[in-house]
């Protein structure tokens, strides 16, 4: 059975998730109080197979779960999960169950669970570290949060610039106390200064007599310890880095930030851009209550009827021009919705450029050129088929041109309005990812209806 659930999990549609199946028979376990088929089925699955599983099922089922698990609970298993499940879980465990959890996490873990937990909870874990750990962990905790302080492990493999091949095998050998997983030995100057990464494959491929200097890897960054997390994420995607050192104020190593957890950040900040490109709260999770869902979303949609109150007042000001001809009603939500999915489309690309720091001062003119000529051309194509629907449907030319002309304008200022908007935020300091949405459907809604009934009243009426 347990091979059947890894199978499973490996080859459902093509993707490596849990079915409903394989939770049904965990549940199943649990509601027999079976542990021994409930450890034969969970032994075979990963950390984050696991927490999956936990955040699938209902408060109480997870609760029978985590105690009928009990001693055989991973302290990976915690680190895979929601911070709001994670705190729900800790609280669940057996104190000596968290401390063995714990122990064997690397120190970037810790930090990451003690992050979002009450300080019993905090306590709990700190001391079931050892000194040297717990010390080490406190600090990390003192750096700001979301800085490099906080991401990095302090586990760090290093080597003095004078040593040679052999030297450094022989230490690593003999060494009982090495990260479960690292990539680079770091080599270092007498004041514990980075010089120099030295990748595992160079090393173990060169003969024992090479000075360690003299196989260092060409691309090398440092990490300042105060270094905004998403500029780290950043660093690590734009020069291809597996790992690197981490570096305080006097350039001295005092950590070391790996990809896996480099690219956890650009996962969350891609995460957050997208929400927020909604206007939801990008630390929204599923498993959030209803009332903290509420809160968070509430403002932007109060913002969004504001937005909404506007256009109104907008086509308020044509009431007798709409009474006059009921075509204009049925016609003029096509030009806002044009304008609304072309200024999106725009304002998406912006904030995606903007992140990624594609989008600068040095090219910003071009991609605004781009996106209204872009607007232009989609403007001008569907004006010719919005034309020809009007003269179909409604029998008037002079209608069929109205409209076409509206189209080609609220297109052409939704482009440069989704590109501009996002670069005005992020100038004035507002997240352009969370604001932009608003301010572009006003901006293409207003144009649009304005453009459109403000033609039609100059050559219809």
């Amino acid at each position: 059975m347990a091979d059947d659930i890894q199978k499973q999990v490996a080859e459902t549609d093509g993707e490596y998730a849990l079915d409903r199946k394989d939770v049904a028979q965990v549940l199943f376990a649990v509601d027999r109080e079976d542990r021994e088929s409930l450890l034969a089925m969970m032994e075979p699955l990963h950390a984050a197979d696991i927490a999956d599983l936990l955040e699938q099922i209902n408060a109480f089922d997870r609760m029978r779960l985590v105690r009928l698990y009990d001693q055989e609970f991973d302290g990976e298993i915690l680190s895979e999960l929601d911070d709001a499940i994670r705190e729900e879980v800790i609280g669940l465990l057996k104190p000596q169950v968290l401390a063995e959890a714990v122990r064997d996490l690397e120190s970037d873990d810790v930090v990451d669970l003690l992050e979002d937990l009450k300080e019993p909870q905090q306590e709990a874990i700190l001391d079931a570290l050892e000194d040297s750990d717990r010390a080490a962990v406190e600090q990390s905790l003192t750096y700001p949060e979301f800085s490099a302080g906080r991401l990095m492990q302090r586990e760090v493999v290093m080597a003095p610039e004078h040593w040679n091949v052999g030297e450094a095998i022989d230490y690593l050998r003999n060494n009982d106390s090495l990260p479960e997983q690292f990539y680079h030995v770091v080599l270092v100057d007498p004041r514990l200064r980075p010089v120099g990464n030295i990748t595992l494959g160079r090393l173990m491929s060169s003969r024992r007599e090479v000075l360690l200097k003299s196989i260092l890897e060409e691309t090398f960054q440092t990490i300042p310890v105060l270094q905004d997390e998403g500029e780290v994420a950043y660093a690590f995607n734009q020069y291809h880095l597996i790992s690197a050192p981490v570096v305080d104020e006097n350039d001295r190593l005092v950590g070391v930030i790996t990809i896996d957890d480099a690219m956890a950040v650009l996962d969350e900040e891609n995460e957050e851009d997208i929400l927020r490109l909604a206007g939801v709260d990008g630390e929204s999770r599923l498993s959030d209550r209803v009332i903290d869902t509420t809160k968070r979303r509430f403002p932007w949609l109060a913002v969004n009827l504001v937005t909404s109150v506007m256009a109104s007042l907008v086509i308020a000001q044509f009431e007798d021009a709409i009474s006059q001809l009921v075509a204009l009603a049925v016609l003029m939500p096509i030009v806002a919705s044009m304008g609304g999915n072309a200024g999106t489309q725009s304002l998406t690309v912006a904030v995606r450029a903007l992140a990624t720091k594609d989008l600068t001062g040095a090219n910003i003119w071009r991609v605004i050129r781009r996106e209204v000529l872009v607007g232009l051309v989609n403007g001008v194509a569907f004006a010719v088929i919005m034309g020809i629907v009007g003269v179909i449907w409604f029998g008037s030319p002079a209608l069929g041109a109205v409209i076409a002309a509206a189209m080609v304008i609220n297109l052409v200022v939704a482009g440069l309005a989704g590109i501009a908007i996002p670069v005005v935020l992020e100038k004035a300091g507002v997240d352009p990812a969370l604001a932009s949405g608003a301010f572009v459907t006003t901006v293409t809604d207003v144009v649009g209806f304005f453009a459109f009934l403000g033609l039609a009243v100059m050559v219809l009426l």
